[in-house]
């Protein structure tokens, strides 16, 4: 990813922890680093009064997050249009087995961000922002594929979302029994950890001859299991 800021978060009343803010991050390269690992995020969007959360793809360039999808989706025509978003990525690192049911949990990292979301117009920040989320989902790809066509181009809203108020949370570590609990031995406590790891690539059956083999830049992110 591009230059980032070294502002730190925003405390605004919408970004501030409530319960358990022990576990807020506010470090702007925490906010990077959780948007930075993820894949998916989830667009939160009051639509016809009521509100609706889609799973989606983005990408990130400095201080700004990108969106993209058709031009008829009424989620990113909502949002063009200045209603406000909320974008949330959350990693889970581990299932939180306790000796109390009450004290199961998780590891994760979320980030929660609010705004209000821009259609871009100008061509080359449009440009920018796809390849902004072609290289979250697929890095180096960017470079190793065919661009989008004016017809595709026309077909494609890219939105931009300011990271100016956002939060940050995280928690690891073991379960946080009871003394009493702790002391009891019938009970087994600890994590479960959960990772994301990367298949052997599977070339597509309709490759024709003389296509390249398997470009380095994936095999190398197979390689080295870069998403937790």
């Amino acid at each position: 990813m591009s230059a980032t800021s070294t502002t730190p978060l925003s405390s605004t009343p919408r970004s501030s922890l409530g319960r358990l803010a022990e576990r807020a991050r506010t470090d702007r390269d925490d906010l990077y680093a959780v948007l930075d690992a993820g894949i998916v995020c989830h667009l939160g969007i009051v639509l016809d009064g009521a509100p609706i959360v889609l799973p989606t793809g983005y990408g990130r360039n400095g201080d700004t997050l990108y969106l993209h999808g058709s031009t008829g989706a009424s989620t990113l025509r909502a949002a063009a249009q200045g209603m406000p978003v909320c974008v949330t990525v959350t990693h889970l690192d581990g299932v939180v087995y306790a000796r109390s049911v009450f004290h199961f949990s998780m590891n994760y990292r979320s980030a929660v961000v609010h705004g209000t979301a821009r259609l871009l117009t100008d061509e080359q920040e449009r440009m920018d922002g796809l390849q902004a989320l072609v290289e979250q989902l697929a890095p180096g790809s960017w470079d190793h594929a065919r661009l989008p066509s004016r017809k595709e181009m026309a077909a494609t809203s890219v939105l931009a979302l300011d990271l100016a108020e956002a939060s940050v949370k995280v928690r690891t570590g073991p379960p946080g029994d009871d003394d009493e609990d702790v002391a009891n031995p019938a009970y087994w406590a600890g994590v479960l950890p959960v990772r994301t790891v990367f298949g052997e690539a599977e070339p597509a059956p309709d490759l024709i001859p003389g296509t390249p083999t398997t470009p380095e830049h994936v095999t190398t992110r197979r390689s080295s299991q870069a998403r937790p």
